[in-house]
């Protein structure tokens, strides 16, 4: 499996957009509607999560494996909350709630020392 086409931006564009980029940051939006789930993509880069509108979600990675069901792990993303994030490897989100699931990511760049 080549992970590098799997970013969010190539692998599940019509879930994910580039909002803003430059050499320290990428942000971008993620909407998840009811009923939807994401094509396997990645995150390759730690970063916050600002939450617009939450629901539940199960989270599989590639072989269709239940990573996480916030259902099941208590988790209620509401909004205004700010979540940090690791990268995530190669999966897929289900929108299972009857909200859209939107956030704002802003994916943290590794620093480049000054020559």
């Amino acid at each position: 499996m080549d992970v590098r086409n799997l970013d969010a931006l190539v692998a599940a564009p019509q879930h994910h957009r580039l909002a803003y980029e430059d050499e320290w940051v990428r942000v971008l939006e993620t909407i998840v509607r009811p009923g939807d789930t994401t094509p396997l993509h990645t995150h390759e880069l730690p970063g916050t999560l600002y939450v617009l509108s939450g629901s539940d979600f199960i989270r599989r990675d590639e072989n269709g494996d239940v990573l996480l069901d916030s259902r099941e792990a208590g988790i209620r993303l509401e909004p205004g909350q700010a979540i940090w994030s690791n990268p995530l490897g190669p999966h897929t989100l289900q929108n299972v709630g009857s909200s859209p699931i939107h956030m704002i990511a802003t994916e943290i760049k590794p620093v480049v020392p000054y020559s």
